[in-house]
């Protein structure tokens, strides 16, 4: 007999949920004062942030919060954690819940970094007693060292936010918010965060995560939700949603189909990127020789035809982009399957992971083919910047 699954506890309820900013367009104190009155009506409008949102968020899921900037995703994530309140609508929560939402939210700059530890996990719900049993694998955690001691108003944003993610993720909490604050950390510390995240996964512990990331949020997420102008615009399978996204992106309606992904007589069927000896890495380095492969396909012989490549970031901003028209490459014709390898020599690419897409061109007839993410690779740099440009930076003092 088939076990039945149990069913998981609903944690987080969002129910009819709208929130509206009044906005003013008098910003000076004499605009104000001459707009003083019913003229004053004019000088201001209301935003709508959220726009009618409902949802459910079962314990135990990890949820991405994905759109562009001004979706309202910030929002949502602020109204869940009861950091704004909405204008209509209600949201309710079970457990304890911890939130990395904005930098250096909860911390007082005049203060140093192990008062803060102090004042921000008061804020999260432990005691002295608890923070003093916990304080030495936050500041681990944390890899601050000696500047503890130091006023929070000397520290960088990559220190504001590894001092506090460690106190967040001591506090032992049910449900786990985090924001884009993360994107400031420098690799090595954002992969000893998203290790965190996972364990916290595993444990059964509820995660709500805003990133612009694509790539994070396919690694992290179980579900994902895009957002549109205060609309939930797609929930569910987080494969699915970051597809969505891309839509949303490019202007299309969810699940609307490229112009070129209609039937051509030339198509692009696969794409793979290789080191130089044919191999596919677990990562390149930077400063490493890659080859794109873009194998195509034709439905009958072409005389003339043309083929190409780009590589974008998983929010699909290109970084590089190539043709053989551009490298002056004549294919001759086509009769059935071929492969056009693009060698890329030294390519320094910053440390993160990278969708290729490719396209055919069929030139006589006008038409082109395209496969968008047909690829994606990983770069890991030692260099001293980050970025999606690799280099070495140096620095001078006069």
């Amino acid at each position: 007999m088939k076990q039945e699954q149990i069913a998981r506890p609903e944690i987080v309820r969002v129910e009819g949920v709208t929130k509206r900013f009044r906005v003013r367009k008098d910003n000076t104190l004499k605009e104000r004062v001459v707009h003083l009155g019913r003229r004053g009506r004019a000088h201001r409008q209301d935003f709508v942030a959220i726009d009618d949102v409902s949802l459910s968020i079962e314990a135990g899921t990890t949820v991405g919060l994905l759109g562009a900037n001004g979706s309202g995703k910030s929002t949502l994530l602020k109204l869940i954690g009861g950091i704004v309140a909405p204008t209509t609508g209600t949201v309710s929560t079970r457990g304890s819940m911890a939130a990395l939402l904005e930098l250096g939210a909860g911390f007082h700059p005049d203060l140093s970094g192990r008062e803060n530890v102090y004042l921000n996990a008061s804020i999260l719900g432990l005691s002295r007693a608890e923070v003093d049993e916990q304080f030495e694998s936050i500041l681990e955690f944390s890899g601050i060292g000696d500047f503890i001691d130091t006023q929070v108003k000397f520290y960088s944003s990559g220190m504001f936010v590894r001092l506090a993610f460690a106190v967040a993720v001591h506090t032992d909490p049910d449900i786990l918010l985090v924001d884009e604050v993360l994107a400031v950390g420098d690799e090595a510390f954002q992969r000893k965060c998203m290790d965190r995240i996972a364990q916290f996964r595993a444990e059964g512990r509820t995660i709500i995560l805003v990133s612009h990331s694509a790539a994070q949020v396919s690694e992290l997420c179980d579900r994902g939700i895009v957002l549109k102008d205060g609309d939930v615009v797609f929930d569910g399978d987080v494969d699915e949603a970051v597809s969505a996204l891309r839509d949303v992106l490019e202007g299309r309606r969810i699940g609307e189909a490229r112009v070129e992904e209609t039937t051509h007589p030339i198509e692009v069927r696969s794409v793979e990127v290789v080191d130089a000896s044919g191999r596919t890495p677990d990562a390149f380095r930077d400063g490493d020789e890659l080859l794109v492969r873009v194998h195509v396909d034709v439905l009958r012989p072409i005389d003339e035809w043309e083929a190409g490549f780009s590589i974008d970031t998983p929010l699909g901003q290109m970084v590089l982009a190539s043709n053989t028209e551009r490298l002056s490459v004549d294919l001759g014709a086509i009769a059935g399957p071929r492969t056009v390898e693009f060698r890329v020599a030294s390519a320094h690419f910053g440390s993160g992971e990278y969708y290729v897409n490719a396209n055919a061109t069929y030139v006589d007839g006008g038409t082109s083919h395209s496969l968008m993410q047909g690829a994606m690779f990983t770069v890991r740099s030692s260099a001293t910047a980050i970025g999606t440009v690799g280099a070495t930076v140096g620095v001078s003092a006069t």
